[in-house]
């Protein structure tokens, strides 16, 4: 395995225990790390070079242009509620935030009053 993707395992993981998300699981999904929710990736890397975040599309394009040495897409998440993170450009702090926004996409009104 990768080195970078040694190292996304490690950090998504370690979000997870600092985090506490109710519902939220560490783990693989297609022997890549991800933080799951409800079955679905709320963040995860493919090979540990960039991180997939779920993100509300008009929050995206925000983040896009505020921020463009953190946040990027490719063609292929054009018009997807997700933002693409280069992880060493990132601090944990934002990237928390990013995880807390995307777990909230999908979150059950009593897991965010259970989180609150």
């Amino acid at each position: 395995m990768k080195q970078a993707l040694r190292q996304a395992f490690k950090l998504i993981e370690e979000l997870q225990d600092e985090l506490q998300l109710p519902g939220v699981s560490a783990g693989e999904f297609m022997k890549r790390p991800s933080l799951r929710h409800r079955g679905k990736s709320i963040i995860g890397s493919k090979d540990g070079e960039a991180l997939v975040v779920n993100c509300p599309l008009d929050m995206k394009d925000i983040l896009l242009e505020a921020e463009p040495s953190i946040y990027f897409q490719t063609e292929h998440y054009e018009g997807y509620p997700a933002i693409l993170m280069r992880p060493e450009a990132v601090d944990r702090d934002i990237l928390r935030t990013r995880i807390i926004a995307a777990w909230r996409m999908n979150a059950t009104k009593s897991q965010l009053s259970s989180y609150e």
